[in-house]
Formats: structure tokens, sequence, C-alpha cells
């Protein structure tokens, strides 16, 4: 994989998604990229319409933010391990729960950092910690879980 071409730009170039579809020009557009040992990372720099009204980054966005950045690194641990998209699904796995704490503001007028670690995984479902940071500090952080996607 080309180190400049994002995971999103690898697995799905196609998808419409609002946080992470390359094909949707209206949305956030996050590029997640592989760092090894079932790691990505992303920056994602906020626009002033993502305004939570007090002056920081909107918790909706944050936590589209990492459900997109962890569907990333599913999709990535997926075809490394040989578990592609089943037959009618554009994704080898959905979400099924994402659990998110805010730990602080996040700012408005700076980039934000984004990771996320596979914790467990198996063809039926895997678990990743994702996190936001600013400045060094965590911002928010959540447990995503991601079941098979098996179309009807």
């Amino acid at each position: 994989m080309a180190p400049d071409r994002s995971l999103q730009d690898v697995y799905f170039p196609e998808l419409r998604c609002f946080g992470c579809g390359p094909a949707n020009a209206d949305g956030l557009r996050l590029r997640s990229f592989a760092d090894g040992d079932g790691r990505a990372v992303a920056r994602f720099t906020p626009s002033p319409h993502h305004d939570n009204g007090l002056g920081h980054l909107n918790g909706g966005i944050i936590a589209t933010l990492l459900d997109c950045h962890s569907a990333a690194v599913v999709t990535h641990e997926a075809h490394e391990r040989g578990w592609p998209p089943l037959p009618g699904a554009a994704l080898p796995y959905v979400t099924a729960g994402l659990d998110v704490s805010y730990l602080r503001p996040a700012p408005l007028e700076h980039a934000v950092e984004l990771s996320a670690s596979v914790l467990s995984a198996t063809e039926a479902e895997m678990t990743v910690e994702v996190v936001l940071a600013w400045d060094g500090r965590d911002r928010s952080r959540a447990t995503a879980l991601w079941k098979r996607w098996r179309p009807r």
C-alpha cells in the first residue's frame, strides 16, 4: 500500500459515509493510515461549522470521527487476516456499539489526532480502542464493537 493512500482510499473509495467516505464531498473526509501492529492514525482539522456552540469541537462530530477511524482499522485488520467483505456487503464489519467518553474539550481551531488499536479480533467480531487527542492529552476515547456484516 502506498504511504500516501489512506485506508479509506484503499478499501472503500466509493463509500459515501459522512465521516470517512472518500466519495462524499460534503462529509468530514477522514483519512486514516496504518501504523503497524493493528494500529491506525489520522489527523483531522475541524471547521468553524463543527462548533458545539461554546467554541469547541461538537460531541457528535467527535463520536463520528471515533466511529469512522475505528472502521478504518477494523477493515484493514479484516483484510490482513483474509476476512474481506462477504458477498453483498460493502464492508467486512459494521458498528455494533460505540461507548464514548468525553474527557475534556477538543479544540475547534487546531487539528486533532486520532489513534485506534484492535484489542481483539475474530471473524465474528472485533473490538477497538480509539482515542482523539490534542496537545498531548486525550480529549475523548471510545471502545468500538464491530460485528461481521452478513447481508440477508
